[in-house]
């Protein structure tokens, strides 16, 4: 009926592009839940490599430079950096920062 311009689910604004911008309290905690999760692998390792007398250059860097997850600002822990936006911040949880 209506030939080439039948809308499809992308162009009729279905759930497609409806991502919130602020990320629900449910959200949060998994957040914080993975970045608590990094912490302990970073801990396991530096302890591991503690017992065997060796050090890593890139964890004992990854210590020095990066705030553990109770340290984090919230607008560090729930937004990344993100030149194209209006804000440089774009949200942790929108589709595009999922790809790599």
């Amino acid at each position: 009926m209506f030939g080439a311009f039948k809308p499809t689910s992308a162009l009729s604004g279905g759930l497609l592009w409806k991502i919130p911008w602020r990320l629900s309290r449910p959200q949060k905690a998994r957040q914080r839940k993975r970045l608590r999760m990094v912490d302990n692998v970073v801990a396991v390792v530096d302890n591991a490599l503690a017992r065997k007398g060796t050090t890593a250059k890139a964890v004992e860097r990854w210590k020095m430079e990066m705030p553990r997850e109770g340290e984090m600002v919230p607008r560090d822990k729930y937004s990344m950096f993100d030149r194209k936006e209006k804000t440089y911040r774009k949200g942790v949880h929108s589709e595009s920062a999922l790809a790599f």
